[in-house]
């Protein structure tokens, strides 16, 4: 019978050699000076995975080569180095996306934060503190978490972030997570304390991000002009559409689409094109690029009544 601290280390031995490969160490020159993280290839062809902050300019977004752009330089375990450029950053999630000059070893293959369990083992690849390579175990120990991120005077929250006491630390972030069948779920991002990291979900979600960026070196969202919190509906409301909870309008900025369209605060947001909202952020969700310029039905309960009101949907300016 196998001990069970070989059949564990057997599992790390063989994520570590399977994504080590594809992990970079990672460093940026960018106006605020040089940065410094970790990256992971994840295509053929050489665009690799990294976190928004690492190449952050310092005005919210990681300009395009060509452009004044951010240039770097990634370093592979094999000793491989090579030029990349900033294919595009959006900090509202937290992601970025590189191009390799030269060549790259193959892939990492991406995996679905959705399937992961509490308490599931994770290996963390990056290179902490500039050691190239370093590789950590642990466990997910929660999931669900919230961090919120900025970009200029827009704040955001990217939901479903991973919760892990795998060991990170400074130049962990844009490393990658990994299952044990080594499918990288999570973009390592934040250290929250002793013991405690955080990582982005790879997810559907995510995937949508990381094409819209390889596409157009950007994402686009739409904008409401409202900020909220989750409410209770009230007891004939939940009976009637089978749910406990919609989102309140805490406020509702003026000559925004939501206020041009007549939304007003305390309106309890109960549906959008006719997708139920139970938390800021269903309502989040739903500001993709599909929506910008179309007109979104929303159901809300105001003083006693449902009422339908009509919102189009601007494109998100960071500013």
């Amino acid at each position: 019978m196998q001990d069970p601290l070989d059949a564990y280390s057997q599992v790390v031995i063989r994520v570590a050699a399977t994504v080590s490969p594809a992990v970079a160490s990672l460093r940026v020159r960018t106006p605020r000076g040089e940065g410094a993280g970790s990256a992971v290839v994840f295509t053929d062809d050489g665009f690799l995975l990294t976190s928004a902050h690492v190449v952050d300019s310092g005005s919210g977004r990681a300009e395009r080569p060509g452009m004044g752009g951010v240039v770097g330089t990634a370093e592979f375990a094999d000793g491989t180095h090579t030029d990349v450029d900033v294919i595009g950053a959006d900090p509202l999630s937290d992601l970025a996306v590189l191009r390799a000059r030269g060549s790259t070893p193959p892939p990492a293959a991406l995996g679905d934060a959705a399937t992961l369990a509490v308490g599931q083992l994770v290996v963390a690849v990056g290179n902490p503190l500039g050691l190239t390579g370093s590789v950590t175990a642990g466990v997910v120990s929660a999931l669900g978490r919230s961090l919120p991120t900025r970009a200029g005077t827009t704040v955001r929250v990217i939901d479903e972030v991973i919760q892990t006491d795998a060991a990170l630390n400074p130049g962990n972030s844009g490393g990658a997570l990994v299952t044990a069948d080594c499918h990288v779920v999570g973009v390592n991002t934040a250290v929250a304390g002793i013991g405690l990291g955080l990582a982005v979900p790879v997810n559907a979600t995510t995937r949508r991000i990381l094409a819209a960026l390889m596409r157009d070196g950007r994402v686009r969202r739409a904008y409401l002009g409202v900020a909220s919190t989750g409410a209770p509906l009230p007891p004939h409301l939940a009976e009637r559409f089978g749910r406990r909870h919609g989102v309140r309008l805490a406020e509702v900025v003026v000559n925004s689409p939501a206020g041009r369209a007549g939304l007003f605060a305390d309106d309890l947001v109960l549906s959008v094109a006719g997708q139920p909202v139970a938390t800021p952020g269903d309502l989040q969700r739903l500001m993709t690029e599909e929506t910008i310029g179309r007109p979104l039905e929303l159901t809300v309960w105001r003083r006693g009544a449902l009422v339908d009101v009509i919102v189009v949907p601007q494109e998100l300016a960071l500013t």
